[in-house]
């Protein structure tokens, strides 16, 4: 039982058979058919040489097969991280320490060793501590990011470095290669073909849903494929013109830790931190989706290991940061996938890619990769969901608003402290602003409603609050105030009943200030009563000589109660 705990695989393995590795090796397939485009890619977003995202793609998902919970979740380079690790290499002081490749490979070693230690320290909760908003407003800025540094390889241009001079940007683009622009325009609309509008008319034909799939997943390895025949045979479309991958070694690069440099380890610390965050919230929200889809479960402690695990062999086997990419996932998820196996057969496939066949990708247009990232991306980029939040809750909206603002304007990390920040105090403000209502009986039952939403019983000398929050030293305040404000509205009131079938706790500064208000209602002749408070709230009360206070003031079982009696 213990090995299965640590090494989930073992547990697949006991019930796998033929039928499930058939629908394994079909959606492995298929899932490397999409890693290598995906891989060349991301590199050119984190500013790495391509064979960056090819390494990553084959050791690192071997060792989260081993150790993730997730059976369909695909580790490799994706959108997120790549800006991330791109960020990163372009702080000045990164910057000027050089060996971008061997930063690189620190912040997957380092970020893979902060997932360890979060392990350790029983971390796996924290996914919950990073609201929706936030990580939707970081989406949404890493995706303009990566669009606006994809641009260029669309126009065939270098990246621009005008600063914020306005007349340059107009000379730069007009230096645009109408030929790299050509190429990329008919990529995307290959991409988009092959999307939605291609199953759709194949659907008609009354094809299995299997080979819709595969085919429409096909469509960023095929538009590789005709892009780089296009440069490489079309006269006039050759690497002269068009911007293309260039050399990528064959072979595997050694083992080797040779990264480890000091100084780099320490400045790049906040950075790993960070990729290592973001890494963990992402995949474990992907591993959910899947998991949720087919009554599996997630374990988030081991998550963290097995994403620690794939991201230190990334760092030693000369790759970049990883994650769980979306896209990916639910190709597998789509195509069948069982077990991590498909993972493995992907990397595999992969592997051999590597080592037989890199000469076939020298002619791959940046242009095509540049636009196989833009289809990708752009479904991420969600602003209408910042205007649906701020409709919903405005604490929420002006978090997501200012995340996606931060990112943009002072950098990843900045972006996503800020949201986090704004958060924080959202929370602390509702929590110290509870919800009470001042209630009333719905004539002829024993329902007890607020008074400004429905038409209810009140009596003048009978004040009923229900309290729909713990009172803490947060809010405590608040509700004295509130209680107060009634009373001044309200001068002939002789009883209030707290209604506490809302209230789980009353803290120590929460009780002091409950006596210090009896202490001055019953100086006005006024009765503070109790009624529906719970169990553990009732123990740490008797705990008190709060009851003995209170008297003549009772606690009630039920609110009707207080209102026979005092009514």
């Amino acid at each position: 039982m213990p090995l299965i705990k640590f090494f989930p695989i073992f547990g697949r393995l006991k019930a796998y058979d033929r039928h499930t590795f058939k629908d394994d090796l079909f959606a492995g397939v298929l899932t490397a058919i999409i890693l290598v485009p995906q891989g060349i890619a991301y590199s050119v977003v984190a500013g790495l040489p391509p064979e960056s995202g090819l390494y990553s793609s084959i050791l690192p998902p071997i060792l989260y097969a081993v150790f993730g919970t997730s059976q369909t979740l695909s580790v490799g380079p994706v959108s997120i991280a790549a800006i991330m690790v791109a960020s990163a290499l372009q702080a000045p002081e990164i910057g000027a320490l050089g060996q971008p490749v061997q930063s690189a490979l620190i912040l997957a070693a380092e970020s893979g060793l902060v997932m360890m230690g979060m392990a350790l320290l029983r971390m796996g909760g924290l996914v919950n501590f990073i609201s929706h908003p936030v990580l939707n407003g970081f989406t949404s800025g890493a995706s303009i990011l990566i669009i606006a540094s994809q641009l260029p390889h669309m126009l065939g241009l270098k990246p621009p470095s005008c600063g914020a001079d306005a007349s340059c940007y107009l000379v730069y683009i007009e230096n645009t290669s109408m030929l790299t622009l050509a190429v990329g325009a008919i990529a995307v609309a290959l991409l988009i073909f092959f999307g939605k509008p291609l199953a759709f008319l194949i659907r008609k034909t009354g094809a299995k849903p299997s080979f819709i799939t595969a085919l429409s997943k096909c469509a960023p390895l095929l538009t590789v494929m005709l892009s780089t025949l296009a440069v490489s045979y079309v006269p006039g479309l050759g690497p002269q013109q068009i911007a293309v991958v260039g050399s990528i070694p064959s072979g595997f690069p050694e083992l080797s830790l040779d990264f480890f440099v000091p100084e780099k380890w320490r400045r790049l610390l906040p950075y790993s931190a960070f990729i290592a965050l973001i890494a963990y919230v992402e995949s474990v929200a992907i591993a959910k989706v899947t998991a949720n889809l087919r009554g599996e479960k997630i374990v988030p402690n081991n998550e963290l290991i097995a994403l620690g695990a794939a991201n230190l062999a990334a760092g030693v086997s000369g790759g970049m940061p990883v994650a769980g990419g979306f896209s990916r996932t639910m190709v597998n998820f789509s195509a069948g996938a069982r077990t991590q196996m498909a993972m493995l057969i992907a990397a595999g496939i992969l592997a051999l890619a590597v080592m037989f066949f890199t000469p076939w990708f020298e002619n791959i247009p940046k242009a095509a990769l540049a636009a196989i990232i833009l289809v990708a991306i752009v479904p991420l980029l969600r602003l209408r969901n910042i205007v649906d939040t701020w409709r919903y809750d405005q604490g929420d909206g002006l978090a997501q608003l200012a995340t996606l603002a931060g990112v943009l304007a002072l950098g990843i990390e900045e972006g996503i402290a800020l949201g986090i920040l704004l958060t924080i105090v959202s929370y602390l403000r509702k929590t110290s602003h509870p919800h009470i209502a001042v209630v009333g009986r719905i004539p002829g039952t024993e329902h007890y409603r607020n008074i400004k939403r429905y038409r209810v019983e009140t009596w003048q000398h009978l004040l009923l609050l229900r309290i729909d929050d713990n009172i803490t030293f947060a809010n405590v305040n608040f509700i004295e105030d509130f209680i107060n404000e009634e009373l001044a509205l309200k001068p002939g009131i002789r009883h209030i009943v707290l209604i506490f079938n809302s209230v789980s706790d009353v803290d120590a500064t929460a009780l002091e200030v409950l006596e210090n208000l009896n202490r001055v209602l019953q100086t006005s002749r006024i009765t503070l009563h109790l009624s529906e408070a719970k169990g553990p709230v009732l123990d740490k009360l008797d705990k008190t000589e709060f009851f003995k206070h209170l008297a003549p003031g009772k606690v009630y079982f039920r609110t009707q109660e207080a209102v026979d009696e005092l009514a």
